[in-house]
């Protein structure tokens, strides 16, 4: 019975923990390989608290790093991010059911309450921008929800989610 309940638990934590969705867009042109170092652009205005910033920077270096890319004063590329918060739409509903069979009638009401905290999606833009020519080149628009309820552990690994998810797909191919 304590294996049916913890299995139920753990069903309802993974399908209520919906997944990152990601867009990408680039250049066609720009010339990838060319790019060894990084940067964040001095001037940023992620719209993220300075933790969830730190987080977010510290899994950026970590996965720029695993590619062989260098963090740099006088960097290829600089990263931009923007974010931005928007409720999750309430899925509160009222249904209406009117039947009958052999002479007797029946009608019944019934109204869906959500539960517990709202919770927001988030969704982070991801800009890369060529230093030299101060062109964007690659752009990746992540959207996932989050919850203020969130531990920082939670947090640590859902910004660590993204960031994975957003740069797997960088350099073009």
């Amino acid at each position: 019975m304590r294996t049916l309940f913890s299995s139920i638990c753990i069903c309802f934590l993974i399908s209520s923990c919906s997944g990152v969705k990601v867009t990408y867009d680039y250049d066609k042109k720009a010339n990838f390989s060319q790019f060894k170092t990084y940067g964040f652009y001095p001037k940023m205005q992620s719209g993220l608290s300075q933790l969830d910033e730190k987080r977010l920077f510290r899994s950026i270096d970590s996965v720029m790093q695993a590619r062989g890319y260098e963090n740099s004063a006088s960097p290829d590329l600089y990263i931009n991010i923007e974010s931005s918060n928007r409720p999750k739409p309430v899925n509160s509903s009222v249904g209406i059911g009117i039947g009958g069979s052999n002479r007797n009638i029946g009608g019944g009401v019934s109204v869906g309450v959500p539960i517990g905290q709202q919770d927001q999606y988030r969704q982070i833009v991801f800009d890369l921008v060529d230093v030299d020519n101060d062109e964007l080149i690659w752009q990746a628009v992540s959207e996932g929800t989050i919850s203020e309820a969130m531990t920082p552990a939670m947090r640590e690994v859902k910004l660590r989610e993204v960031v994975e998810k957003v740069f797997s797909k960088y350099p073009p191919e």
